[in-house]
């Protein structure tokens, strides 16, 4: 189990390791799990936006760990996400996302998902002893069809009270109230300037 430290002492390491974690090619994906497999560890994977990264994600990822040996996160590319949540989203850009991600100590790979591939792909690629989801994320008939390519299935409940998006909903307001607090009085000032300037002109 030599090589098995060494993943996890030497790629997985103190650092970020950015480019040795992010994998972008399916095929390399398969290549490293089947190593990994091979060296008997437990690989678990989930999946995810993880946009503005907050202690919700960090808490559900080092539960998700608890599973097995190797965490591999898939995450949506900004062009998947765009199409499912909206073109306000995501705030945070793919790379930065990805980033992010492999310095949460829970996490050894990410994983890019691009829009357009087939249904399930990396879980097909993966065929992890573990896939993690949350709460909604698929249906019961969808569980009993996954675990044809996954050793267990396990549904984690939500790690904190708030989401991305309710934090995002929670900015607009406060942004929004800023700005009526701003500019309602410069309004209501410009609307008399111009109503005086009528009444003169009359």
């Amino acid at each position: 189990m030599q090589e098995a430290g060494f993943i996890r002492n030497g790629i997985f390491g103190q650092t970020s390791n950015f480019k040795d974690r992010s994998m972008t090619d399916y095929q390399k994906v398969r290549t490293f799990v089947e190593h990994c497999k091979g060296l008997g560890l437990r690989i678990v994977l989930t999946q995810g936006t993880y946009d503005m990264v907050h202690i919700g994600h960090a808490r559900y990822l080092e539960e998700a760990r608890q599973h097995g040996d190797i965490l591999i996160v898939g995450v949506d590319s900004d062009e998947k996400v765009r199409t499912r949540k909206g073109p306000d989203r995501p705030v945070v850009p793919q790379e930065e996302r990805l980033e992010m991600l492999t310095h949460l100590r829970a996490v050894d790979v990410v994983v890019l998902k691009e829009l357009g591939m087939p249904k399930w792909s990396l879980i097909k690629t993966v065929r992890p002893d573990v896939l993690i989801a949350t709460k909604n994320t698929y249906s019961n008939k969808q569980i009993q069809e996954l675990k044809k390519f996954c050793g267990q299935v396990r549904v984690l409940n939500p790690q904190a009270t708030t989401s991305t998006s309710a934090k995002i909903r929670l900015l607009q307001i406060k942004t929004a109230k800023k700005l009526e607090q701003s500019l309602t009085p410069r309004l209501m000032q410009a609307i008399s300037e111009v109503l005086s300037g009528v009444k003169e002109e009359k």
